[in-house]
């Protein structure tokens, strides 16, 4: 992987909408390629990989797949990487369970997700899985920080073509609903390492009896690490969520929880779970001890509950119950109204950064069970970020919904690098199994953190490391430097974490002697701020921690470009290398839907060609190649001719959809070659392509269009055959002839 022989750039393979465009838009980029001398790979980071990368000695050797999420982890960390990483599931339980179940029917000899592991098998299975699921991807890859922002063209088309904004209304009923006690951000505690505290530390239950039980050992932190711990109390959520349930319906709006529950893998599916209970109190009082013998679990939502509640006994008796307690409580948000999918069927189909966004552009609307478009309580339970989304919803009703036609900008310089915050505590995060003491105790000895816990809490520790706050730091410098905009540090002074980060901020900005240039304010406070900054026009940085970077980076796009889907996002490893992510795959599983219904794949590729200009750039620079500086150059033109011809994909069928618009891109891009001047063989070699793509372009968009309207085969959802897939994603002869 790390030798001379690897790909000049790796792009990796992954789930869904973007795996299915990059069918169609691969073999392009690699016939473009190969003119520069440049070489593109794949790596198989999808979830049927990594399932399938995970369980060698049960598979054939043709059913085998190396563990390519392993070996892009040790490329990531040298100065050779050139990786364009596409938006990969981070599986909750339900989409695992899912995902095992086809490949198991397609053949492959896969052992069950155990949910109550017994034996020494299930419990290695388990182990296994739970490796798996949530952001097994993002924290092995992501080693450096994020610089995400819209692309010039991109911006500037949207500012052009405006897309619909919902009208906000200052009566509007709509609003957050958060813990003020009991939760993550209440009992958090946090310390920045000394020398002497630096190396293994462990975490460690004490039980009122004395009994003392390792959670996790040999933890490392080195010097300088900034570790904190924390906890939610479960007597407190499950009185916040009771509370919610009830006022939900006193003052007649839709009931809705957002979480995190695919990247926060442990916590937010329990979180969850409670939500489920809360929402169906009396049947889980009446049913419970049944529940339990049956399996019934409600961390998997409603969807997975009701199904098992199907095989009970008396199932039909408790379904009955079900429904009609559902007709007296607040109706529920939707996640799809005409087939009945309620915001608790399924933890990963309400995710936080992407159903909050959404929400706040439709006016603060959420669709209810009738189908209609209403005001809705919007149940966020740990409060650290809740205000941003809070703050939001206030400021559009009392200045009406922001008009992307004048609206500027937010860029973000996320802390994301070597597993940086919470997104990186999966293996440091526990349901507490009796009353008792949680602690953290340093190599030396040190007693870190300590937390009285009660049994059901949720106890977790995150760290973030010098080197990447460092960083960081620097690259937010060299950002704000390039734009000459506002730059603000997303940090609360009063949180213990944020305090910690302020502590490294400060002397490093003084000592560049640019602190005239930034503000530090808190969350709730920045939101305010940068809200008005791009009302007036006007553009601002934010420069937040890992969570928060995922939230900002899909509110702020969504409200300004639509979609968060057309970000560039730049991750400047720390070794050297470059990671070059294409943006957003929250919808990926609606157009996967309208795919196979009706053979239009509308997802937009724009991410992808906006990562593909970087990487190209990149490769020149690395490499000394200066044909690959003129490819760069060329998709940047070839971009810009997709935004202002409008041959983006649209959502229904006789429409422009994926693959007319990467006929398109490799028309311009060809054409882009064809006339450049810096190097002539380019030229001569791209010239015939470019007349032969233009003098075919009716042929090969009614190739395309013929197979539309029919619905698809893929062979598979998580695991698609590739034959099939080809034959769906590159419908033409023609332009497959063309391009070679």
């Amino acid at each position: 992987m790390t030798d001379s022989s690897a790909p000049d750039i790796i792009v990796t393979k992954v789930d869904e909408a973007p795996q299915l465009a990059s069918a169609s838009l691969l073999p392009i980029i690699r016939s473009f390629a190969a003119a520069a001398g440049v070489t593109v790979g794949t790596r198989d980071i999808s979830l049927a990989g990594r399932i399938i990368a995970a369980f060698p000695e049960r598979l054939t050797d043709a059913q085998r797949q190396p563990d390519d999420l392993a070996d892009l982890g040790k490329l990531v960390t040298t100065p050779a990487a050139n990786v364009i990483k596409l938006p990969n599931i981070s599986a909750s339980v339900p989409q695992l369970v899912a995902a095992i179940k086809e490949l198991q029917s397609q053949g492959y000899d896969l052992p069950d997700y155990p949910e109550n592991p017994a034996s020494d098998a299930e419990k290695e299975a388990r182990r296994r899985y739970d490796a798996i699921k949530g952001s097994a991807v993002n924290p092995v890859l992501r080693e450096g920080n994020s610089d995400r922002r819209a692309a010039v063209a991109v911006k500037n088309y949207a500012k052009a073509n405006p897309h619909s904004m919902g009208a906000w209304a200052a009566d509007s009923k709509t609003h957050v609903s958060t813990m003020s006690s009991g939760d993550f951000r209440s009992n958090e505690k946090s310390v920045t390492l000394t020398a002497a505290q630096a190396g293994a530390a462990r975490i460690e239950h004490v039980a009122k009896d004395g009994t003392v039980t390792v959670l996790k050992d040999g933890v490392t932190y080195p010097a300088g690490t900034v570790v904190d711990a924390t906890f939610m109390s479960v007597k407190a959520l499950q009185s916040f969520l009771a509370a919610q349930v009830q006022a939900s319906k006193d003052k007649g709006v839709l009931f809705s929880i957002h979480l995190k529950a695919t990247m926060m893998k442990i916590s937010d599916p329990i979180i969850f779970g409670h939500a489920v209970r809360a929402f169906l109190a009396p049947v889980f009082d009446r049913h419970g001890d049944a529940f339990r013998a049956a399996g019934v679990d409600p961390n998997s939502g409603l969807g997975v509950m009701l199904d098992r509640i199907a095989t009970m006994p008396d199932g039909a008796k408790i379904e009955a119950e079900i429904t009609a307690l559902m007709a007296e409580r607040a109706p529920l948000y939707m996640v799809n109204s005409d087939k009945g999918i309620t915001n608790l069927h399924v933890p990963s189909d309400v995710i936080v950064d992407a159903s909050m966004p959404a929400l706040i552009r439709a006016g603060g609307k959420g669709w209810g069970p009738d189908g209609k478009a209403a005001d809705t309580n919007c149940v966020i339970p740990d409060s650290s970020y809740a205000a941003v989304y809070e703050e939001t919803i206030n400021y559009f009703k009392a200045t009406g919904a922001l008009d992307p036609a004048t609206a500027g900008t937010v860029q973000n310089i996320g802390l994301m690098a070597q597993k940086a915050e919470e997104y990186g505590s999966h293996p440091t995060t526990f349901e507490i199994a009796a009353d008792g003491i949680v602690r953290v105790i340093a190599a030396n000895g040190d007693i870190l953190h300590e937390h009285a816990v009660e049994k059901g809490d949720i106890w977790r520790a995150a760290s973030t490391r010098k080197a990447p706050i460092e960083d960081w730091v620097r690259l937010a410098i060299d950002r704000q430097r390039a734009e000459g905009c506002q730059a603000i540090f997303w940090l609360d002074e009063n949180r213990p974490h944020d305090a910690e980060l302020i502590k490294y901020v400060k002397p490093i900005l003084a000592a560049a002697g640019v602190a005239d240039r930034f503000r530090i304010l808190s969350p709730q406070q920045a939101t305010r701020v940068s809200l008005e900054t791009i009302r007036k026009g006007e553009n601002s940085i934010a420069i937040t921690g890992n969570v928060l970077r995922d939230y900002l980076t899909d509110l702020f796009p969504i409200l300004e470009l639509g979609t968060s889907a057309k970000m560039l996002s730049i991750v400047k490893l720390m070794n050297g290398g470059g990671l070059f992510e294409t943006g957003a795959g929250g919808s990926a599983p609606k157009h996967v839907q309208q795919l196979i219904e009706e053979n239009h794949l509308r997802w937009d590729s724009l991410g992808e060609f906006c990562a593909l200009g970087e990487s190209f750039k990149f490769l020149a620079d690395v490499k000394g190649n200066a044909k690959a500086r003129i490819l760069g150059k060329a998709v940047d033109l070839a971009t810009q001719g997709i935004l202002d011809h409008d041959r983006s994909p649209k959502g229904r069928v006789g429409q422009t959809d994926n693959r007319d618009s990467h006929f398109y891109f490799a028309l311009y891009w060809a054409q882009a070659l064809a006339a450049q001047t810096e190097d002539a063989q380019l030229a001569a070699h791209f010239a015939p392509i470019a007349k032969a793509l233009a003098e075919n372009e009716g042929k090969i968009l009614a190739e395309i269009a013929a197979v539309q309207g029919k619905p698809a085969d893929l062979g598979g959802y998580y695991h698609t055959d590739p034959a099939k897939t080809e034959a769906i994603m590159r419908p033409s002869r023609v332009f497959a002839d063309i391009i070679g």
